[in-house]
């Protein structure tokens, strides 16, 4: 089934790409490093990185396990997930919807990753409604359910839609300084309690945590813990992962698509999440902070494990409405480029729809979703998009190492190595929202992707290779 084929199968948005030229290329710290650098420091991202849904969260086994947890995720994104996508966008130059027609097919890649994509971005953009309207409420003193906070929900949905379709430009000058503001504010909640440190007793914290949450479930263990911290980081990143193909290839060689991957991912997980779990550990590890959260958690019914609600336990109320106003500002970028991205999907993958019309449906769903509080389980919408994109990056992974590095080129209509790959992990991906464990799910579809394109590619079912046509 490897025979080539004639190039008239391929479709025209195949047959007019023209590869990104050496002479646009940059340097990694130009273009790789700062863009995913930025995707990191937004607050939704490392905000819980020390909570779960049982006594003690990630810190139940102590410092040391979650650390190693978020090492382990680190890595596993920026070598499982990024490396494999990134040095395909440098190596062609081509966009992830075209260069994904070696693993799904000329027809399949323009469904997956290429509508897939700007899909899942109305679930991210609904992640960033929520809670940017909650940091933005918080500073005018209203309640997280208020009608106010609704209102802002709205507003902020519509604009960031409409900045993504017309105004990308201008967000993106604005967007090279604001993520500075995640970054001093966690630096300067990180001297505040580091002398609660050296005291801190994961024991202490779940015997805390179950005076105010009796019913919460027993502490996990370590592998346990482990488990979770590769649920949240590695599906938060997946689509990110992919989306390497069109971050990396304005980069020059290997080392700009690795060293990219390096400092923008596995260094600004670990600085970003890292000093989230070490705040929250120091509040808790500190007898006067620990007072201050235990009688915010009891104000709010409920516990406080997030580093996001700790910032008015370490920085006083008055400071904390200022920098969480600021957080939001600071995440208004990403709705937008969510945004954007979506709209550059519909706009190759359904051509003949208006775009506003696409994208004003897909941002009254995340508004939706924003308002209903279904997008504020941020780890359970990071398992969906895991279970999404997991197997294909495995997929992509395989597809790329049994073709000795190169890209072979798209692939005739649906290639069913691809397709099946993605149907399996993605079962696989999406079973803990169905109330059946799956320890790091995001991870397990990736494995399952790559096994069965493996597994596939080995008995013949792959589509034939369609030669792209010479350029003139």
């Amino acid at each position: 089934m490897n025979n080539q084929s004639a190039p008239s199968q391929l479709p025209s948005y195949i047959t007019s790409a023209t590869p990104l030229g050496q002479d646009k290329r940059a340097p990694w710290f130009k273009n790789v490093a700062p863009t995913y650098a930025g995707i990191f420091l937004w607050f939704v991202f490392w905000q819980d990185a020390a909570k779960a849904g049982s006594l003690g969260g990630t810190l139940s086994q102590g410092i040391g396990v979650a650390l190693l947890g978020l090492v382990l995720a680190a890595l596993i994104c920026h070598f499982l997930f990024y490396v494999v996508p990134g040095l395909l966008g440098m190596k062609t130059g081509l966009p992830l919807y075209i260069v994904g027609t070696s693993t799904f097919g000329a027809q399949g890649g323009f469904i997956m990753p290429g509508f897939l994509m700007g899909v899942l971005q109305f679930g991210w953009l609904g992640v960033n409604v929520f809670f940017s309207a909650q940091a933005v409420g918080s500073f005018f003193d209203l309640g997280p359910a208020s009608t106010g906070v609704k209102v802002i929900m709205v507003i902020w949905g519509v604009l960031a839609a409409f900045v993504g379709l017309k105004g990308i430009q201008y967000v993106a000058k604005v967007s090279t300084y604001l993520p500075l503001i995640p970054l001093a504010i966690l630096l300067a909640m990180l001297v505040k309690t580091l002398s609660g440190l050296g005291s801190f007793n994961p024991q202490t914290l779940v015997d805390t945590h179950k005076t105010l949450a009796p019913t919460a479930a027993a502490p996990l263990s370590a592998v346990g813990v482990i488990a979770l911290m590769l649920t949240y980081v590695v599906g938060f990143f997946a689509t990110a992962g992919a989306a390497g193909v069109d971050i990396a290839m304005s980069t020059r060689n290997d080392k700009d698509v690795k060293m990219g991957g390096y400092i923008g991912i596995a260094l600004a997980i670990l600085v970003t999440a890292g000093i989230s779990i070490l705040v929250v550990a120091g509040v808790y590890g500190s007898t006067e902070l620990t007072a201050k959260a235990v009688a915010a958690g009891t104000e709010k019914k409920g516990f406080i494990l997030d580093s996001f609600s700790m910032i008015s336990v370490v920085m006083g109320k008055d400071a904390a409405k200022w920098m969480m106003f600021l957080l939001a500002l600071a995440a208004f970028p990403p709705a937008c480029f969510s945004s954007f991205i979506a709209a550059n999907s519909f706009k190759t993958t359904l051509p003949q729809v208006n775009p506003f019309i696409s994208v004003g449906i897909g941002a009254a769903v995340s508004i939706i979703l924003a308002i209903t509080g279904l997008a504020g389980d941020a780890i359970g919408v990071f398992v969906i998009i895991g279970a999404s994109f997991g197997p294909i990056c495995g997929a992509m992974m395989v597809d790329y190492l049994l073709s000795d590095g190169k890209w072979t080129g798209p692939r005739a209509g649906f290639n069913p190595a691809g397709w099946i790959a993605w149907a399996l992990g993605f079962v696989v991906g999406i079973l803990p929202n169905l109330k059946i464990a799956v320890p790091a799910a995001p991870v397990a579809a990736f494995v399952v992707g790559a096994v069965v394109y493996f597994l596939c590619a080995k008995m013949g079912m792959m589509s034939q290779l369609v030669p792209l046509p010479a350029k003139k």
